[in-house]
């Protein structure tokens, strides 16, 4: 049997560099039209540097407690969960409550947010989270209840705990993990970058923050 002819191959004119950097451009101008619509690009989250999102929320207490209502001083968010292990490491030893007690000290408002939804790990109702309050001697300004989800989603909060810090002015200028070493030992805490404690007094004393954005590290938000 012949063998069928072979058909020869047309050279490939190469591209000029103009006409890569248009195939570039006209690649990226895609991309940015398809996350875009997504919201990705557009960053819907909270920002560093943004106004945070206002919210209203109620207490352990019952009281309807907004946002807004602080403007003037530094808020930082805790989201917490009693039943994380990586949350009980900072509160059996203590570090937790120092950093209320720091920003106490500071004329920081501090809001914890329990955004377990009911039936999940670290639902609590507004009595029993008093309860907690009192027995870890935690001295959070308010102990916000978000059984829906709704402030957690609003801030993307991912685990417990997620910590934010919010200026005077109502901007956010920080936003991640309590500090650097993401584990749930307690041995560990002397020995991480206080991302929080740092976070936290350069706002209070109108500087830059060092890390404005770190890896956020505990049990996911059990939504």
């Amino acid at each position: 049997m012949s063998s069928l002819p072979r058909i020869p191959r047309t050279p490939r004119t190469p591209r000029s560099p103009l006409a890569v950097r248009a195939l570039t451009l006209g690649l990226a101008a895609v991309l940015a039209i398809m996350f875009g619509a997504s919201g990705i690009a557009a960053g819907n989250g909270p920002q560093i540097g943004r106004p945070a999102p206002d919210f209203t929320a109620t207490d352990s207490k019952g009281s309807s407690v907004s946002l807004s209502q602080y403007r003037g001083k530094t808020v930082v968010l805790e989201w917490t969960n009693a039943d994380c292990p990586y949350t009980r490491k900072h509160y059996t030893s203590g570090n937790m409550q120092s950093l209320q007690a720091l920003a106490q000290k500071n004329g920081v408002v501090w809001l914890t947010v329990i955004s377990s939804a009911p039936g999940k790990q670290g639902y609590v109702n507004g009595p029993a989270a008093d309860g907690l309050t009192q027995s870890r001697g935690a001295v959070p300004t308010a102990v916000l209840m978000d059984p829906s989800g709704t402030l957690g989603r609003l801030y993307g909060a991912k685990t417990t705990p997620h910590m934010f810090v919010i200026d005077k002015n109502g901007a956010l200028q920080y936003m991640g993990g309590i500090d650097s070493i993401a584990t749930a030992d307690v041995s560990d805490i002397p020995n991480a970058e206080p991302y929080l404690k740092e976070a936290m007094l350069a706002v209070t004393q109108g500087s830059p923050v060092a890390h404005a954005v770190t890896r956020p590290y505990g049990c996911s938000v059990k939504y």
